[in-house]
């Protein structure tokens, strides 16, 4: 929701301004210089990337429009799905989560927190690590090891986007001079014409310059701040499981390794020891 009331902001701003000032809002509407500009971003956006990073590129872009579904609830449905998930691991061995990580949206356990069931990428990355703790053929260093290579994966497959926008919001005011330079180029030709027509000519070509850079500082290079902050909150979502699960593989009782999760939590949706404490105690009570 704050994307919309950003651009609106921009919007009555720059051109409530441009009124205030006594301008005519009639001599901005350049449809075709916004045609020269859209269209050359368009063109140099597929030209400069695979068709992989366009698929994520568009993906992604809707995602700017939603609120963050990473809250401190979310997070506490995860942590207590682990406490869950440890708990019965030391009451009852590694083999009796065997059926829980092999059928994750048929278990009762995962079944009790929809909200991290619906995330797939968090449940396969947990289960794929719970089923190598239970195969009990790696040790926690080399599980560390390839956490990390995965979560490094996960966020340079998720930095695609991020670039592709950011590319493209630093090239808008240069297609914007490339219209510019067009309307220049028609204004020169018509050099016989009377001096208020040319006036208007110059302004239109102006125009150009004018939207180039405002559609790159005030509409597309903010998405990429946008899609990066996203970034960064998923990427949280997986630290939590793997410290978790590496501080159980270390011999950590289930209330600890948790702990160890609820840790590396953004402050800002970080629960206390005390809130995590009561929903666990909430979830075992069901």
């Amino acid at each position: 929701m704050l994307v919309p009331i950003g651009y609106l902001i921009v919007l009555s701003s720059v051109f409530g301004g441009f009124m205030m000032e006594g301008g005519q809002l009639a001599a901005l509407m350049q449809p075709i210089e916004l045609l020269m500009i859209g269209g050359a971003a368009a063109g140099s956006f597929f030209v400069g990337n695979n068709g992989k990073a366009i698929k994520a590129t568009m993906k992604a872009l809707p995602t700017v429009l939603k609120g963050s579904k990473y809250t401190k609830n979310l997070y506490m449905e995860l942590m207590t799905l682990q406490f869950e998930i440890l708990s019965k691991v030391r009451k009852e061995g590694l083999m009796s989560i065997e059926g829980d990580i092999e059928a994750p949206e048929e278990s009762a356990i995962f079944g009790k927190y929809p909200g991290v069931l619906a995330d797939h990428h968090v449940i396969e990355f947990m289960t794929d690590y719970l089923r190598l703790m239970v195969s009990g053929n790696m040790d926690a260093f080399q599980i560390e090891n390839l956490m990390d290579n995965e979560i490094e994966t996960h966020h340079v497959e998720g930095e695609v986007p991020v670039h592709c926008i950011a590319k493209l919001g630093d090239a808008m005011p240069a297609f914007g001079i490339v219209a510019a330079v067009m309307g220049v180029v028609h204004t020169m030709a018509s050099v016989g014409l009377p001096p208020a027509e040319l006036g208007l000519l110059i302004a239109d070509a102006l125009v150009g310059t004018f939207l180039g850079i405002l559609l790159s500082y005030g509409f597309i290079g903010p998405l990429s701040t946008q899609l990066e902050q996203k970034l960064h909150e998923s990427s949280k979502m997986f630290q939590c499981v793997k410290v978790t699960l590496l501080a159980s593989l270390n011999g950590y009782a289930p209330a600890l390794a948790v702990e160890f999760g609820r840790k590396v939590l953004f402050s800002t949706e970080r629960p206390s020891f005390a809130e995590l404490e009561e929903h666990i105690k909430q979830s075992k009570s069901k």
